[in-house]
């Protein structure tokens, strides 16, 4: 028996059509698009990682929401980045703690020098529950931090001196963030620290504006300091995390679900740019050295002597005794 294709039925095919191709733009329609900025570049393996978060929140989410991200500091400053995170003007920010500094106090013990006693001992206390507790001290002023991304160590390094002990910055001019830590720091070694945002240190470096910095390996050749920029010295000062946060509201107009999704990709970038940091730290090495930066190792104990101040007056003040206790025990615990 012959079937025959009829009008109604062909109404009937186009209908489902229509309707599948309705549902699907306003499934599209209905997906939240977050914008999430940072200051490095798309070769700098804290964008990779961010790339990678975003992809792991559009699959967990099933579409439902999309990560946008400005790099190369498009926004502002990331003090201006910060800002723009507590009205809700952008969703999502990357910035280091060094800078939430500025709002939040107990972030200033993230740029204590040698806090960390080593690499091991810095995982243990970023994964713990400390600092979990610490990305919340913020909520009360539109943001939290939902995870942390390895920044490596922070060493100093100079057009032309090779920094051996801390005489040797002795009247050099040292750009510092703009952390009052970070200052007082350089100026218990006897150095002159000198604030100023990341994108100007190139030139200022350049210029003469500035005898040196510190910073990581990376900064050598991502933002390619290691062509103004001779001695690098590891002092490993400090380990200063780069801080993942979101805006408040934006978190509570998601259901639970992408909640979770957002929380388990957060943690997930997190590992992977674990991987990706270590291989960029190898490179960046072996392209300074091609660039003719010298490398050398001083002995840390004179460094340390110079910022115990430091450690003592974070014991007692009150906005970071206790988180300072409970970080330095988990030494005492190994």
């Amino acid at each position: 028996m012959k079937k025959f294709i009829t009008f109604s039925m062909i109404l009937l095919l186009l209908a489902g059509v229509i309707s599948g191709c309705v549902a699907q733009a306003a499934e599209e329609e209905s997906a939240i698009t977050m914008r999430l900025a940072h200051n490095q570049g798309e070769t700098h393996p804290v964008h990779k990682s961010l790339v990678e978060f975003a992809r792991l929140v559009e699959e967990k989410t099933d579409g439902s929401i999309k990560i946008k991200l400005y790099p190369n500091g498009q926004v502002g400053s990331e003090r201006e980045a910060i800002e723009l995170t507590q009205t809700g003007a952008i969703d999502i920010a990357k910035v280091s703690s060094s800078t939430l500094e500025n709002f939040s106090k107990v972030y200033s013990l993230f740029s204590l020098p040698y806090l960390f006693d080593s690499q091991d001992h810095y995982y243990q206390a970023m994964n713990s529950d400390i600092a979990k507790e610490i990305y919340q001290m913020t909520s009360d002023i539109g943001f939290s931090g939902l995870t942390f991304y390895d920044s490596g160590t922070r060493n100093f390094y100079t057009d032309n001196v090779e920094i051996t002990h801390p005489d040797d910055l002795r009247g050099l001019k040292i750009r510092v963030q703009p952390s009052p830590t970070s200052i007082k720091m350089v100026e218990l070694m006897g150095g002159s620290p000198t604030p100023m945002p990341y994108g100007e240190v190139y030139t200022s470096l350049q210029q003469g504006v500035i005898d040196g910095t510190e910073n990581n390996e990376t900064a050598l050749t991502d933002s390619n300091h290691g062509e103004v920029a001779k001695e690098y010295s590891y002092s490993e000062h400090a380990m200063v995390p780069d801080i993942l946060i979101m805006n408040n509201s934006k978190w509570d107009q998601l259901s639970t679900k992408q909640k979770n999704a957002i929380t388990e990709a957060a943690e997930e970038s997190t590992a992977f740019h674990k991987v990706v940091w270590e291989q960029a730290v190898e490179d960046a090495i072996e392209g300074a050295k091609e660039k003719g930066v010298n490398f050398s190792t001083p002995d840390k104990q004179p460094f340390m002597d110079a910022v115990q101040p430091l450690h003592d007056e974070f014991a007692e003040k009150k906005e970071t005794a206790k988180y300072y206790k409970e970080i330095r025990k988990l030494v005492e615990e190994e």
